[in-house]
């Protein structure tokens, strides 16, 4: 039935400082990037190695994430990778701080987390 994801949709505060994010420190490709007046809104589809993709968007007077990060609904986002060490490098050398590497408790994995210009909370998971 289900195969994958296709895609992963964000809204964003402040749209250019999030399109940079996105763009150019984690280096996800512009597939399309649109304004729609009626909603006085940018959608920018960026796509994921994998063919997934993420939607950002920017919309007037959003409301904040209630709380970070228990609040109900999506937790965080995970990206796999395949040198963990080397991505929280290149990430620290762009500015980015991340948080110490943990263990996963039942896979054995390798995993830490950032974060993206609004607090959302994206993990890296080594494969």
């Amino acid at each position: 039935m289900l195969k994958r994801i296709h895609h992963v949709a964000i809204i964003c505060s402040d749209y250019d400082k999030s399109k940079t994010f996105y763009n150019k420190v984690l280096g996800l490709d512009i597939i399309a990037e649109n304004y729609r007046e009626e909603r006085q809104s940018y959608k920018l589809d960026l796509a994921l190695p994998d063919g997934g993709q993420i939607e950002l968007f920017s919309f007037p007077n959003r409301p904040e994430r209630p709380s970070f990060p228990e609040a109900q609904g999506l937790r965080h986002l995970a990206f796999v990778v395949d040198d963990l060490d080397a991505v929280v490098q290149e990430l620290e050398d762009k500015g980015i701080p991340v948080e110490a590497i943990r263990v996963d408790e039942f896979t054995g994995k390798r995993f830490t987390f950032f974060q993206d210009p609004d607090k959302l909370p994206l993990e890296l998971y080594e494969a």
